[in-house]
């Protein structure tokens, strides 16, 4: 028997195990048409590095929706992963601390330029409001202090083993498939979906949009594809916390 709460209670139990991996939301790149998402906490790490600069530090970050977003009927979009946000402006929220020798709406304003400027240029991000919070007035002396960066979340690597998966991780750009969701290449009936991480120095909307273009291209039933962007590395690197590592 089927009920109207049982979908409900199925995506709350994927947001809440997507949580517990340390993806938080899955935030969409580009257009509908791009099928592209990308975990948040790979975009903050990012955020966070860009809005680095002496005198600030910032504290929590979160990405989420603008405005309540209506899905549309869009029938060449792929399939989002489960529980991601649909395609649409976002809106970053962020606490920061900072020095008492510079005026707040100066430091505010500096933040938030290099958070777009690096949404923008280093992502694909659409973001259309960034909405910052002082929380705290640093002590005399600590002008030196920078912007506070945690651990980035550790992924599961993963070796290409089909022709799908090979594809993927041969695009420039990738620097190895992952395996946070499932399977870094998941098939379904009406889409397919592909784990990366992807390098520090890309955009990761072209790179993402790359594996796309590769992947349908060895895809037999030319399904849709769609690409999750599980981290965002160095260029050359493994994800953070895990170099060299694979897993079968």
């Amino acid at each position: 028997m089927t009920t109207e709460r049982g979908p409900r209670r199925a995506d709350g139990w994927t947001a809440g195990v997507r949580e517990r991996l340390g993806l938080g939301r899955l935030l969409p790149l580009g257009d509908p048409a791009d099928g592209v998402w990308i975990a948040e906490t790979a975009a903050a790490s990012v955020l966070r590095g860009a809005a680095a600069r002496p005198g600030a530090v910032l504290g929590e970050l979160r990405i989420g929706l603008a405005m309540e977003a209506v899905p549309g009927e869009d029938a060449v979009a792929p399939p989002a992963p489960p529980s991601a946000l649909p395609t649409g402006p976002l809106r970053i929220e962020a606490e920061f601390s900072a020095v008492p020798d510079r005026p707040l709406p100066d430091t505010a304003a500096a933040l938030r330029a290099a958070l777009l400027t690096a949404a923008a240029a280093r992502l694909g991000l659409e973001i259309t409001e960034v909405d910052l919070t002082v929380t705290a007035l640093l002590e005399d002396g600590a002008s030196d202090q920078v912007t506070a960066s945690p651990a980035a979340p550790t992924a599961r690597v993963a070796e290409p083993q089909d022709p799908v998966a090979t594809a993927a991780a041969g695009t420039p750009g990738v620097v190895s498939l992952t395996r946070v969701l499932g399977s870094p290449v998941h098939t379904a009936r009406d889409h397919v979906r592909v784990e990366v991480a992807t390098a520090g120095d890309r955009r990761a909307l072209d790179v993402a949009r790359s594996v796309r273009t590769a992947v349908a291209a060895v895809t037999e039933e030319r399904l849709p594809v769609s690409v999750l962007v599980t981290d965002v590395v160095g260029a050359g690197g493994a994800p953070a916390g895990e170099p060299g590592r694979t897993d079968a």
